[in-house]
């Protein structure tokens, strides 16, 4: 019976494609087409076509129309993706929650399943773990989305891809000055220097600097954050291009963890230890950097390099009782380590060697030393515990990882209508643990393990009319456990867990795009069907553990549209439905713990939807408005409880000011205008019942900004 529901919504969604297909290929025709209407390209499926042309769900947003927020966090700007589930958890301990048609909303923090590039450059470990916060707003260019089978051509851990790009220097040498405030004293302050080359091999540049601090909407959530981003960008005689990027992200947030359902009724502004015993808390410090090549060496060849290298540092304090501690071979309430991550990428690119073919032939490197400490989060004052300190050592261990992998990608548009892209690459990653921690029952949890798996892609795209094309993928995909998944077994003992196992999926894709004078239209509808998907095993006390799942299912539909409307209006609206469940049973030794087929995948929300309004002129004033929903969201495997739905309403105005050398830009906006109650996010499997991160009411922001060219 399960099958048959599978096969009744596949057939429902595809009718669902032909039947928009066919509607839109007659409007197309029954209207006259001379408009010419801009052609958008883009990088993410490297392979040089529009929008439009491009076999998968891709969407660029750029970041001068979402400039009326204050610039700290990505849910500022990327709004209204189909397919993307991008949750503020009010907690910046704990970054964004972001998951890709279900990839990924496994994670309690940091983004997992999901590839995030810098200009080019990962801000992904090699291990698959990124982050968000080193991001910068205040020099972003534009960002492009990437879902579906396609992501895959990133290698390990691409259930999607989330590439950024920032500005590079032009025209005249400038400096901006900008302060922006709001609720709960937020505060940020930020500077950018600019400016183009006077001639070829000189450099263009921006540096960006800024510093937020906030007191956080809930009790002990205060936030502080120094970010710093500086790109150098040459281009040279011989036509070719060198950008180099160097980023520096500072943070120190405290942590209120999340609360039960009685809590979050009770006062969601609330910590979840009324006393603030633990004083959990988080301080990172990372630094990059890298440097990208791009060389045509003729009309038809051309290569591309890139290698970058980075530290960071993270000591987190947890909420682990002294209790749960006296296990001799329990690793510690307090994580430190620091990681130095490096790598490289190699690519060649030949067009039309042979007739109307595209072909990449690369080799990617990637490598993380990481050094790992775990300590007692107390000391002992007259045999009680005092808690937020750090005290023994409990864990001391040497983690190496690192992948080298070769990868094909051939585009030939063998018809002058259709297309054929395929991929092939071979994602295989080496983790080595060294113990130096051996005391007592603490025994050696040294150990080594390999993942390997080859991932083919192909898509046909079929250009039904110059305003219409068709496309349908098919793609492997592949996702390792991070070093922080496998850090600690399920069993509560110490070491890694090398029992956790990399998931495999095969993803299908059936998507339809419009470009017309009724606007930009896609649709699209897919399947992915996984094999020892990594879940989550349960978090306690703020320590997360993780297993796999024999067999998961995710499919869906996604729809989206934006035109401008008239003059400087414009209107964007998507949706998405995605149905992920449990393919097979999760046994247990006690029968009311057995996760069962058909239940849902906790983290992630059935329906999204979205629709915004904006009236954006290059100046004067601006103003805008828009409207999210998020459908209900279970915090469990067992589907026990769920965060409610909710519908928040956003608004903004600006104005923009220009002469000859100064711009003056201000904005004021309000979030969540009509103060819903809701939850921004939840901790899957928490083990104590404190699924519930809570949003922010009723908010406000405002700022100016204030630019001088020279």
């Amino acid at each position: 019976m399960q099958r048959v529901k599978h096969l009744k919504i596949n057939t429902t969604l595809l009718c669902l494609t032909v039947c928009i297909s066919q509607n839109l290929y007659a409007e197309s025709e029954s209207q006259d087409s001379t408009q010419q209407l801009p052609t958008i390209k883009v990088e993410a499926t490297r392979s040089d076509t529009s929008v439009l042309n491009t076999p998968a769900s891709v969407y660029r947003i750029e970041q001068q129309q979402n400039q009326n927020n204050m610039g700290v966090n990505l849910t500022e700007t990327l709004k209204g993706i189909p397919g993307l589930q991008l949750n503020n958890r009010e907690n910046y301990a704990q970054d964004l929650q972001l998951s890709m048609r279900g990839f990924g909303a496994r994670s309690t923090f940091g983004v997992r399943g999901i590839r995030l590039y810098v200009d080019g450059i990962p801000a992904t470990m090699p291990d698959g773990q990124g982050q968000t916060s080193n991001i910068d707003l205040s020099s972003l260019d534009h960002i492009e989305v990437l879902g579906g089978p396609f992501s895959s051509l990133y290698g390990n851990s691409s259930g999607g891809t989330i590439l950024t790009k920032t500005k590079e220097g032009t025209g005249r040498d400038s400096v901006e000055l900008g302060y922006s405030g709001g609720s709960n004293n937020k505060g940020r302050a930020d500077i950018v220097l600019q400016g183009g080359a006077d001639q070829a091999n000189e450099p263009s540049y921006v540096i960006s600097s800024s510093y937020f601090d906030t007191d956080g909407y809930r009790d002990h959530s205060a936030a502080r954050k120094n970010l710093s981003n500086a790109k150098l960008t040459w281009d040279l005689d011989d036509g070719s291009k060198i950008n180099w990027i160097t980023n520096y992200v500072n943070i120190h947030a405290d942590d209120p963890q999340g609360l039960s359902r009685n809590q979050w009724k009770q006062n969601p502004k609330q910590v979840n230890d009324s006393k603030n015993e633990y004083n959990v808390r988080k301080d990172i410090n990372q630094t990059q950097t890298g440097i990208n090549w791009t060389k045509p060496i003729n009309d038809q060849n051309e290569i591309y390099s890139m290698v970058y290298l980075g530290h960071r540092e993270v000591t987190q304090y947890q909420s682990i009782p002294s209790s749960a501690q006296k296990n001799p071979r329990h690793a510690g309430g307090v994580i430190d380590f620091s990681r130095d991550f490096y790598g490289a990428d190699l690519r060649w690119t030949g067009k039309d060697l042979l007739p109307n073919t595209r072909i990449s032939a690369g080799l990617a490197y990637d490598a993380m030393n990481e050094d790992r400490q775990g300590y007692e989060n107390f000391t002992l004052d007259h045999n009680k515990p005092h808690y937020g300190v750090k005290g023994n050592l409990r864990r001391d261990e040497r983690n190496t990882l690192w992948n080298l992998d070769p990868y094909l990608q051939v585009a030939w548009q063998f018809l002058p209508t259709v297309r054929l892209d395929t991929g092939l690459r071979y994602s295989n990653v080496h983790y080595e643990s060294k113990d130096h921690y051996i005391t007592g029952s603490n025994g050696d949890d040294s150990g080594q393990t390999d993942y390997n798996k080859l991932l083919p892609s192909t898509a046909l795209t079929w250009e039904i009319t110059p305003e219409i094309s068709s496309y349908i993928s098919y793609a492997k995909g592949f996702e390792t456990p991070t070093f922080t998944e496998m850090a600690y077994p399920t069993s509560g003992t110490s070491g890694i867990n090398f029992a956790l196992k990399p998931s495999t999926s095969d993803n299908y894709e059936l998507g339809l795009k419009a470009q017309n004078q009724w606007g930009n239209f896609t649709a699209a509808v897919f399947q992915s069907n996984t094999r020892d998907d990594i879940v989550s095993a349960g978090s306690v006390d703020g320590r997360a553990t993780y297993q796999n799942a024999d067999k998961t299912l995710r499919q869906g539909v996604e729809l989206s549209w934006n035109k401008k409307l008239w003059k400087d209006v414009t209107a964007q609206a998507s949706y998405s439905f995605l149905d992920a469940t449990f393919d097979a049973d999760i046994p247990n030794s006690d029968p009311k713990k057995v996760i069962h087929s058909g239940n849902y995948i906790p983290g992630i929300a059935k329906n999204q939807a979205f629709v915004g309004f904006g009236w954006l002129p290059e100046s004067g004033l601006n103003a805008g408005v828009d409207v999210r929903y998020m459908d209900k969201i279970y915090v469990d495997d067992l589907n026990t409880d769920t965060a409610p739905s909710y519908t928040v309403t956003s608004l903004n105005v600006g104005y923009i000011w220009k002469n000859k050398d100064w711009k003056v830009r201000s904005f004021a906006r309000v979030d969540n205008l009509f103060d819903k109650n809701y939850v921004g996010s939840v901790i899957v499997n928490d083990g104590n019942g404190r699924f519930f991160e809570p949003a922010d009411g009723i908010n406000w922001s405002a700022g100016l900004s204030v630019t001088k060219q020279f």
